[in-house]
């Protein structure tokens, strides 16, 4: 089983336009990128069929307080609506006037898990209030997923890094923490230097294109393969390609086994 841990789709009446917002602006800081997927559920459910993907974890992110409650709803309506093809977790803004509120929201409506966008919600992933908001979720046992490093399409200085990630497992009080693009796109030193070993999962979105296949090797041996779950950030990246350049990589079978899916399906539950 292929589990996509990192996936983006949005409500139809808006996929275009935001498609088209986060490629012009990568562009105007001189990044070139192209989706695979015209960011609707439906061109996501079936670029997975065409990649051979079984199941994608969405990742949706609150830009503002006021987008809480319709984007949670949409998240959770998405197992259903598509057979179990995806699988969402939800998100909050961390300048709401009731993260607690929000949280308890998220958790009544079944869903997994939060994601965190230092760079499109505007924080410091270690601030001293954001980890009484993360505390909150990991006591209603929810898991957190946090973009992590440089970001395509905002500018630097960039607020969620392997460091700071570090800071953040220094001072909670447990739960499931994941650092997407393998701890911090285009940080990969630092990932070695600061988390690598730690009791954090990494993701592997927008991944084998970028980071040296040396590096991927030795981050995964050393930090072990049972803390790394397959991603593609579609539609930033294509799954397929993802997973031959993981395959073609000298990791055991049994080390591309927990990373397809079986980590994903020991975290989620399935």
């Amino acid at each position: 089983m292929v589990i996509d841990f990192h996936t983006h789709v949005f409500p139809e009446k808006v996929a275009a336009k935001a498609k088209q917002v986060l490629i012009d602006n990568a562009i105007e800081l001189g990044n070139h990128i192209t989706a695979c997927t015209d960011l609707t559920v439906d061109g996501l459910v079936k670029h997975m069929k065409l990649d051979g993907v079984d199941m994608s974890v969405v990742l949706p992110i609150a830009t503002a307080p006021h987008q809480t409650k319709h984007i949670n709803e949409f998240a959770a309506a998405l197992y259903e609506a598509t057979g179990g093809k995806l699988l969402s977790f939800g998100s909050i803004h961390p300048g709401s006037d009731d993260y607690k509120r929000d949280i308890d929201m998220v958790v009544s409506l079944g869903l997994k898990g939060l994601k965190f966008h230092t760079e499109y919600q505007h924080f410091d992933s270690d601030d001293a209030h954001i980890l009484k908001i993360y505390d909150y979720a990991f006591s209603k046992g929810l898991m957190i997923i946090h973009h992590c490093g440089a970001d395509m399409s905002a500018p630097a200085p960039y607020h969620a890094t392997p460091k700071q990630m570090a800071h953040i497992l220094d001072e909670m009080k447990g739960g499931v923490l994941i650092a997407a693009h393998l701890g911090g796109f285009r940080m990969w030193d630092d990932v070695e230097k600061y988390l690598v070993g730690r009791e954090i999962y990494l993701d592997t979105s927008m991944g084998q294109k970028y980071y040296p296949r040396e590096q991927f090797e030795r981050i995964v041996n050393n930090h072990g393969a049972d803390k790394i779950l397959f991603a593609s950030d579609s539609p930033w990246s294509v799954a397929k390609e993802e997973i031959e350049l993981i395959n073609s990589t000298t990791l055991t079978k049994e080390q591309k086994r927990l990373i397809f899916g079986e980590n994903a399906k020991r975290l989620l539950g399935i």
